[in-house]
């Protein structure tokens, strides 16, 4: 029997655990080293597939979607000034 591993009362000692941790910690690393750079590359095959098949459907909605686009990037900067007046305001306000 290992006496490092176990104690008396069978439970690990610290150092086991700690070991056991660490082991755990640099096998989740080594699998993403491997398996991580793989995502990008199912990610982008998947999306040109869709974009492909998708076309056909979406060109029709390109002039509305553009719009849509415009009039969001407009209620940013709106929301932005707004956010940047109520700041400016609280500044001034508490001295």
């Amino acid at each position: 029997m290992n006496t490092e591993a176990a104690s008396t009362t069978g439970k690990p000692s610290s150092k086991g655990a700690f070991a056991a941790a660490l082991s755990a910690i640099g096998s989740v690393l080594a699998a993403l080293t491997c398996c991580l750079p793989v995502l990008p590359f199912v990610l982008a095959a998947g999306t040109a597939s869709s974009a492909r098949f998708l076309s056909s459907y979406i060109g029709a909605l390109r002039p509305y979607l553009l719009g849509v686009s415009v009039l969001f990037i407009a209620l940013g900067f709106i929301k932005a000034g707004a956010l940047a007046n109520a700041i400016a305001n609280r500044v001034f306000s508490a001295k």
